[in-house]
């Protein structure tokens, strides 16, 4: 077949924390996102404990669509855009997370964005946690690694998607949520801040905790996928994963047995909970492997099987090469680490570009699960 399919979802997406700015305006909250300063190529992005007055925190104007959105949604239909992704900055509903009664002005500003993208035929498609929980949350219980979290997640969701009801068809839960299986993503996933940390790419690490906060988002968003088919059964709820697709750099059995396990642990650890329900077979030896012990109860895993994603989302990047060669294997400048692909060429950062790593990893994926 040439060419896209009638009703072809043709858009662009935006996260909330990235391009929102008005980062204290009408009421909105302190995320994880707006306490990290701004970083360039070779200096991560610092995290601090109180808001510096002479630190850059780009989160805090990013391109003020708070202000800019109508204009820049019309330049979204001039564009040709069927789908406009966006997600909902949490902080703005529940400034800290712990409220009892949402925050309106907060719900307003997204009812105006989505019907500014109805009137132009635009399908809304949002997420409802891209790397911004309430800061406050952080502080209280260490984020996503305390069950508590849980609770205040599905309150938040239920606001928004009770509020949106007529007016919103897809929805994800948490962007890229196998980020939160990288050391990167204690902070910048979970809201998990430990004592020493000092930037983003430097994070002091507990397995046991980043993995038990990664438990609690899928019972989280299996509750919410559950809720949300039973405020509209017509709601589509998808699970959304950085698909970190890795080649063998030679033919070497050693290269090609890495490159397979990095391709399963990093891609359907997460994605295997949310579509099928249940955790995958090689994970309890991931557990072993990290010293983690998780508390997962009867009623989790109850939860997670009911809770199951109607379609499946992701981001690709790039791909990346695995060498049994530790020299080889570091030797990219690639986010993700991995070897560098003399095959491919790469972006100014490094990055190796790859269309045709999507083809692939399109097809392992629909094989694998045969959802939309």
């Amino acid at each position: 077949m040439n060419g896209f399919p009638e009703g072809f979802l043709w858009g662009g997406a935006t996260a909330a924390n990235q391009c929102e700015g008005g980062w204290d305006l009408d009421g909105k909250g302190v995320s994880c996102a707006e306490m990290c300063t701004n970083g360039a190529h070779k200096k991560p992005k610092r995290i601090t404990r109180t808001i510096e007055p002479d630190a850059l925190y780009p989160t805090h104007d990013g391109i003020d669509f708070y202000h800019h959105y109508k204009e820049d949604i019309a330049m979204f239909a001039e564009m040709g855009f069927k789908c406009y992704r966006f997600s909902i900055n949490w902080t703005r509903i529940y400034p800290t997370g712990f409220e009892e009664i949402p925050n309106e002005k907060g719900l307003l500003f997204y009812e105006n964005v989505i019907d500014e993208c109805l009137k132009y035929g635009i399908e809304p498609l949002i997420t409802l946690s891209h790397y911004e929980m309430p800061f406050a949350m952080c502080r209280e219980f260490n984020g996503w690694a305390d069950r508590r979290a849980i609770d205040l997640f599905v309150k938040y969701a239920g606001t928004v998607l009770r509020r949106f009801k007529d007016k919103v068809k897809y929805w994800l839960t948490f962007n890229e949520i196998n980020c939160g299986m990288l050391p990167m993503g204690n902070f910048m996933s979970l809201g998990i801040l430990h004592p020493g940390t000092e930037d983003i790419l430097h994070q002091v690490d507990v397995p046991q905790d980043r993995f038990q906060g990664l438990h609690h988002q899928f019972v989280a968003s299996a509750l919410t996928v559950k809720m949300a088919h039973e405020i509209d059964p017509d709601y589509k709820v998808g699970c959304m994963i950085a698909y970190m697709l890795s080649y063998p750099l030679t033919c070497d059995p050693g290269d090609v047995e890495l490159a397979r396990e990095r391709n399963t642990v990093n891609n359907y650890y997460c994605s295997d909970v949310m579509v099928r329900g249940a955790y995958p077979y090689f994970a309890p030896r991931v557990w072993e492997e990290n010293g983690i012990e998780l508390n997962i109860t009867d009623e989790d895993r109850e939860i997670l099987k009911a809770g199951t994603v109607d379609f499946y989302s992701h981001s690709y990047y790039m791909s990346i090469c695995a060498s049994c060669d530790p020299e080889k294997d570091k030797a990219s400048g690639n986010i993700l680490g991995g070897a560098r692909n003399p095959y491919l060429k790469a972006t100014a950062w490094d990055w190796q570009i790859d269309p045709t790593g999507l083809r692939i990893m399109l097809n392992e994926v629909y094989g694998r699960y045969g959802i939309p």
